[in-house]
């Protein structure tokens, strides 16, 4: 596949349309009605035509219909970045390959090498969050190269070493529940999902609905749509949740009980102000820390890493083990040692 990428423009009146080029010709291109495609653009809300206009660019790049030149570098990273925007991913990421492509566009019009992705890379100044853009990084090139770029400037640029992060759990859970009961309820059923279910609190606690929980309310559903791994998971609610759950109507969502959720922000938001006014707080914690005391406390029960990974909807072993080592849990016990 070697043609040259079809560009999207946006007029000021909302519409959109692809730019193609077939040899010397130039068209302008408003559905994919010529090209057997069932992508309107315009005829979606204003917010949407956009990235739709980019799905269907992506579909007749893909369809071969244009053929006349090589793309460059910058090129192939529009139309990786195009396939991922249109994919099911989450908001928060696409906007951060979109931001890292701008940050590349900035520095290069043309050749992507290794030089520019270290000036992309430099600002970071954790080994944690340079491992991280290079992950990032790695996907859209990943996809730019099965596409036809030539050479992928990540190859040489290899991932640092960084320090483990240690999740150390609550130190008095009852006692930080009161005091979250005391200041907000809702806030305080969050935590106790995050620990009693060890659900995420800002994806798959804030969008739970009534409709996930059963009727006698022993088990959260959540479909792969609501999950990180994207896989299904069945919960159990242990009884002290239960005393705190209301029943409303099954098409609300739980913490809005209205139709629409709360925003993405919500619960960050009653946490940061929550610590404002406690300053006792024991240091480092968040409300992802009920969700690695509630993993210790299954760990140190259980001994099962399989139960482990079911409890915490992970994709594999292999993530609950990496997430093993990051948790404050003795592997070893001094009867495990050699003996003389």
């Amino acid at each position: 596949m070697n043609g040259k990428l079809p560009r999207v423009t946006k007029l000021k009146n909302g519409m959109c349309y692809i730019t193609l080029y077939t040899g010397c010709k130039r068209i302008r291109v408003y559905n994919g009605k010529k090209y057997g495609i069932d992508i309107n653009p315009n005829s979606l809300p204003q917010g949407k035509r956009f990235a739709a206009a980019k799905k269907l660019a992506f579909e007749i790049y893909s369809r071969g219909e244009v053929k006349n030149k090589k793309l460059s570098d910058v090129e192939y990273l529009d139309l990786a970045l195009s396939h991922k925007l249109s994919s099911n991913l989450s908001e928060k990421y696409k906007m951060t390959l979109i931001a890292l492509s701008r940050k590349i566009k900035d520095i290069t019009s043309n050749k992507i090498d290794e030089s520019v992705i270290y000036k992309v890379l430099k600002e970071e100044y954790s080994n944690t969050s340079f491992n991280t853009l290079r992950r990032h990084l790695n996907v859209l090139f990943n996809k730019a190269k099965d596409l036809g770029m030539e050479l992928h400037p990540l190859n040489k640029i290899k991932s640092k070493r960084a320090e483990a992060a240690l999740h150390r759990p609550i130190k008095d859970l009852p006692g930080l529940l009161k005091q979250i009961y005391s200041y907000n309820k809702k806030l305080h059923l969050c935590c106790l999902l995050t620990y009693g279910c060890l659900l995420r609190p800002h994806r798959e606690i804030r969008l739970l609905k009534w409709s996930h929980i059963n009727q006698d309310q022993s088990y959260v559903f959540l479909a792969g749509e609501s999950t990180k791994n994207k896989q299904n998971r069945k919960v159990p609610i242990p009884k002290y949740i239960k005393d705190y759950l209301e029943i409303g109507n099954s098409n609300n969502y739980i913490f809005s009980n209205t139709h629409k959720p709360h925003n993405k922000d919500y619960f960050k938001t009653l946490w940061r102000r929550f610590k404002q006014q406690n300053t006792n707080i024991q240091q480092g914690v968040t409300i992802y820390s009920f969700r690695h005391s509630g993993a210790i406390e299954i760990f140190k029960r259980t001994g099962s890493v399989t139960k482990l990974q079911r409890a915490m909807g992970h994709s594999s072993i292999n993530v609950s083990l990496t997430y093993l080592r990051g948790l404050e849990v003795p592997e070893l016990k001094e009867e495990d040692m050699p003996m003389i």
